[in-house]
């Protein structure tokens, strides 16, 4: 008895038969990976992208709450397909939900190869940001 290959999010019939359309939203924060942000195979960390969708998120969270932030959770997080060196990386960000002192923000990362103008979705996640006063305790957000 042969077993069927094992199947990823990538490969899988599904992923493949939607196609990927980026947000049309503007985007929250734009950086190219460098080889400075790669492990020893090449790769370009998971951290480094996590966190550019760190600052992406707390760029939106910021505007927001119209003050401090400070991310207090990551609770859902996605590597869909690697980051290479050269990628032009784009983050966008959308608020879900508004609490009365957290954010809680999706993020999505798609980057462009080359000098394409094809964009692929590398990672996407949810963080949940709260918005601080000078002493670092949780404040209401305005509407």
């Amino acid at each position: 008895m042969s077993l069927p290959p094992p199947t990823s999010p990538v490969s899988s019939p599904a992923a493949s038969d939607a196609p990927e359309v980026p947000p049309t939203t503007d985007p929250a924060l734009r950086a190219v990976a460098m080889p400075a942000d790669t492990n020893p195979h090449g790769d370009i960390f998971g951290g480094w992208l996590l966190c550019q969708m760190d600052l992406a998120g707390t760029i939106v969270a910021t505007r927001r709450a119209n003050g401090r932030v400070v991310t207090v959770a990551i609770t859902a997080m996605t590597f869909h397909r690697p980051v290479m060196v050269g990628d032009e990386v784009t983050c966008f960000s959308s608020i879900e939900k508004t609490g009365n002192t957290s954010i809680t923000v999706k993020i999505e990362s798609w980057v462009r190869r080359g000098v394409g103008d094809t964009q692929i979705k590398v990672t996407e996640g949810v963080f949940t940001y709260v918005r601080v006063g000078a002493d670092g305790r949780p404040q209401p957000i305005g509407s």
